[in-house]
């Protein structure tokens, strides 16, 4: 806190300023002035909280200056100093909020009571401000995912009464009325796998954008990422362009939309477009008709601008015979047949574009079954699926995405299939590398006693030639030079850092002959042990 103190009499000011404890209230600077004009000056140039000021002063006078001072400040506190108990000067300083009214000279705990009451006044006004302040800002923030939740809620199905939706379409600052809406559903075409770190959702984020430009001319717009992937926009014509006709302005709008993400943004668009409808009354039916009509179209037709009306329910039913044709994906995987898996599902996905292009349910149906075929085999490895795949996969799993179209199931099966091969490859590896652990450790301990082949192969339980395999495999090197090189370096270690005699080294790295060893030793070196220790 700052405050200054106002006088024409300088002792006043002097006494008051430098001789108080103001500290022990919070305040860090005391300003002094010995005119109302120099105190404006001050409080324009300085941050002051508090103002304790004489009435009568040369040229203008305690109560001008909080005339003036209140002008264009309304927050500075005032304690009013008189030589005169003046009902009138009193009754000014109250009517400009003056904090206290005091008569000369004012006691210590007058004038400290005061200054309290300012302070107390000022936290109380700026944690007020400050908590509003906080509450708009967070409300500014938080105000497109407020809306985006708000107008999912209406497509999930919540009941909200006709009050409460004004309520919150005013409150969240939506300009749209009871009346007559539409609908525009937008699905991606490109394959979610194009995307990484975020790409998909800033794409989406764009396009809602340029949805918002480009509609928003026309019609109020209010977009959102709904559950199942599809951009979806309310839309309600403005008033100023009622006279347009709904339906032609729309679809020449969606159409213009489609063209200019594909040229700035190269990202292909389907848009299914509902029948003008009423809001909110009719909002789920229109959203669920239009979602089903999106779904209906699973093949290889994209780019589509479409009207909810357009499309005729004339799909025949029957089985999805390569799914289920022996032998089954889940024995296929279990079997480690990964080439004959890929084959089967590469045979499924053709027989959905060959018969069931236009049915949801088959491709849902196909997912289903391969998921499920894969998590089965996770689970038999006592692994989990999500573990197996990351994010991004399980991610399309869960959300069902994986499986709005033929062409994603057929991405997304396959590269979860070759996720599943190296996952199985690399926990064979793991098996590897353990069983090479064991064997060297086991022989790091004991280069003194039987560290054959035989030895090493009977302490991991198994057969010699297996472990002699898998050693080779995993190390690139043949059991017997790994412990040949063990020794040597041993040798070397020992003779570096110790007096031991060279026949009780060659003991100790598994050389019953010292005289063997020595021989060994200068082949693998170029010097006898003792010479090796001397230039050493």
């Amino acid at each position: 806190m700052q405050m200054i103190i106002v006088d024409d009499e300088a002792h006043w000011v002097e006494n008051l300023a430098m001789y108080k404890p103001w500290d022990t209230l919070g305040i860090e600077h005391v300003y002094k002035a010995f005119s109302a004009r120099e105190a404006l000056e001050m409080i324009e140039m300085n941050p002051i909280d508090i103002v304790i000021t004489d009435i009568l002063m040369p040229e203008m006078t305690g109560i001008e200056l909080l005339e003036r001072v209140r002008l264009h400040d309304k927050k500075i506190k005032f304690i009013i100093l008189s030589g005169h108990s003046d009902f009138e000067y009193a009754k000014k300083a109250v009517q400009h909020q003056a904090v206290d009214y005091l008569l000369k000279p004012p006691t210590d705990d007058e004038l400290f009571s005061a200054v309290k009451k300012a302070i107390d006044q000022l936290n109380v006004e700026w944690e007020s401000i400050s908590s509003l302040e906080r509450t708009q800002y967070t409300l500014r923030e938080n105000l497109p995912l407020l809306r985006g939740q708000l107008l999912l809620d209406a497509l999930r199905g919540y009941p909200m009464p006709a009050e409460e939706w004004s309520r919150k379409l005013h409150n969240y600052g939506l300009p749209f009325e009871n009346g007559e809406c539409a609908l525009l559903l937008v699905r991606m075409e490109e394959e979610f796998g194009r995307f990484t770190n975020n790409g998909q959702q800033l794409m989406e984020y764009a396009i809602m954008n340029m949805a918002e430009e480009i509609i928003g001319e026309f019609m109020e717009t209010w977009g959102v990422k709904e559950e199942h992937g599809y951009l979806v926009f309310l839309l309600q014509l403005k008033k100023e362009h009622a006279h347009l006709g709904k339906e032609t302005i729309l679809e020449k709008l969606a159409l213009q939309l489609q063209y200019k993400v594909k040229q700035f943004l190269k990202v292909s668009l389907s848009i299914v477009i509902t029948e003008w409808f009423r809001f909110p009354e009719l909002l789920l039916d229109q959203y669920r008709q239009a979602a089903d009509y999106f779904r209906q179209i699973v093949g290889d037709e994209q780019e589509f601008v479409m009207r909810v009306g357009a499309v005729t329910d004339n799909r025949s039913q029957g089985p999805l015979d390569s799914l289920y044709m022996p032998p089954s994906l889940s024995s296929l995987l279990e079997a480690g047949r990964w080439d004959t898996a890929k084959d089967k599902l590469i045979t499924v996905c053709a027989e959905l574009d060959e018969r069931w292009n236009d049915s949801w349910e088959h491709c849902m149906e196909a997912g289903y079954v391969i998921a499920s075929s894969f998590t089965h085999l996770a689970h038999r490895n006592e692994q989990s699926l999500a573990s197996l795949l990351g994010g991004p996969d399980m991610e399309q799993l869960q959300s069902g995405e994986a499986f709005t179209s033929i062409s994603k199931l057929r991405r997304w099966s396959l590269g979860v299939l070759n996720k599943l091969e190296e996952g199985t490859s690399n926990e064979m590896k793991d098996i590897r590398s353990l069983y090479v652990k064991k064997t060297q450790e086991f022989a790091e301990k004991n280069l003194h006693h039987d560290v054959s082949l035989r030895a090493l192969a009977d302490h991991v339980n198994l057969h010699p030639t297996h472990l002699s395999k898998i050693y080779k495999i995993q190390t690139g090197e043949g059991i017997s030079d790994y412990v040949f090189r063990l020794r040597m370096e041993r040798a070397c270690h020992v003779l570096r850092t110790t007096d031991k005699k060279v026949y009780e080294i060659s003991m100790e790295i598994g050389y019953l002959d010292p005289a063997y060893f020595i021989k060994v030793f200068k082949r693998q070196f170029g010097s006898t042990p003792q010479e090796y220790r001397e230039n050493n």
